[in-house]
């Protein structure tokens, strides 16, 4: 009997060979992987570099992702396909030749916004959400030419609306929940879930307690009976798994991810300024060998497996497919 599809939409570990042979153990077959959060170019190429170093040392565990094909390729090798991505538009800074240049470096995913303002759209944590900026309603059509996926986790309702509408393929929410179960401001409004859902795109149910109803004390059951409502309403092709898990880093990598360059003070963003750190992950999901306990829980909502398996992977691999080449040209396929 073949093994069903486990891919994550979203991981910012602290990488090392204990979490790739976790992941082994976990049977994930895919990991999107978060390379940037507010550096530079140049920066993005220093991450991207360290990587190659773990997929040399590592080459029974993991290896770089570039095309769902990969997918198959790390299931039948036993292995796991990382596919980078970023969690802001930093790494293009103003150039908007350089979608192409991360594009052919291995970068599949990038956010239009991380939690601010960007040049392109408003992030979830500004007063004002002016929508798709003029380089963003480019930006985004270049990403779509070359098979970038627009990501829209950290952005506010407006911009995340305007990039659907304005995007030519499907964009994901790679890692977030529904505004209605637990009101964060990282969690999205059933307009915007309805939306993805009708233009063919993607949310990964993020596992960070942050976003969860509870926070580190949700249970299993609820964030399974969670998913199941959600698809009751939007469908079950529009759902998978974005754990967002930060395994094994130190509390410190939180002001960077928060605070970034913009401000001098600390940002404590999400969670309580009495506890800027991490916060303690939920027991049933501590790291990539857990990710069988969610299968579980779906299962035990009454769902079916085939809608269990889509959830755990098979969603995942369909938008992998349909998202990471580049746009036919309108005259591709015509006769010469």
């Amino acid at each position: 009997m073949t093994r069903p599809l486990r891919i994550d939409g979203l991981q910012y570990a602290k990488w090392s060979e204990n979490i790739f042979r976790q992941m082994r153990a976990g049977g994930l077959d895919a990991v999107h992987v978060t390379i940037t959060y507010h550096e530079t170019f140049r920066e993005t190429v220093l991450n991207i570099e360290a990587w190659n170093r773990w997929f040399e040392l590592f080459p029974d565990l993991v290896f770089q992702g570039r095309s769902a094909d990969d997918v198959a390729l790390a299931r039948a090798t036993g292995r796991t396909a990382i596919f980078f991505g970023s969690q802001n538009p930093s790494c293009i800074e103003d150039d908007i030749g350089l979608v192409q240049v991360l594009h052919t470096l291995g970068l599949r995913f990038m956010q239009l916004t991380y939690n601010n303002q960007s040049l392109l759209a408003t992030g979830c944590y500004e007063a004002t959400d002016a929508g798709l900026t003029r380089m963003g309603r480019a930006v985004v059509a270049e990403m779509n030419r070359v098979g970038m996926v627009v990501d829209m986790s950290h952005s506010g309702e407006r911009s995340t609306l305007e990039a659907i509408a304005h995007s030519t393929r499907p964009i994901a929410i790679t890692h977030a929940n529904p505004a209605s179960w637990h009101a964060a401001r990282r969690n999205k409004s059933d307009r915007v879930l309805q939306a993805l859902a009708e233009s063919g795109g993607i949310l990964g149910f993020s596992l960070y307690p942050h976003h969860l109803a509870g926070g580190s004390a949700c249970t299993v059951a609820a964030f399974c009976k969670m998913i199941a409502r959600t698809a009751d309403k939007i469908g079950i092709g529009a759902l998978a798994i974005g754990s967002d898990l930060c395994q094994d880093q130190p509390d410190t990598v939180v002001e960077w991810m928060r605070s970034g360059r913009w401000t001098k003070t600390v940002d404590f963003g999400e969670g309580s300024p009495d506890a800027p750190g991490f916060p303690p992950m939920q027991p049933w999901f501590r790291d990539n060998r857990d990710f069988a306990a969610i299968a579980d829980g779906l299962a035990a909502t009454g769902m079916a497996p085939p809608e269990v398996d889509a959830i755990m992977g098979g969603n995942w691999q369909t938008f992998f497919r349909n998202s990471f080449s580049p746009a036919a040209s309108p005259t591709e396929g015509q006769a010469k």
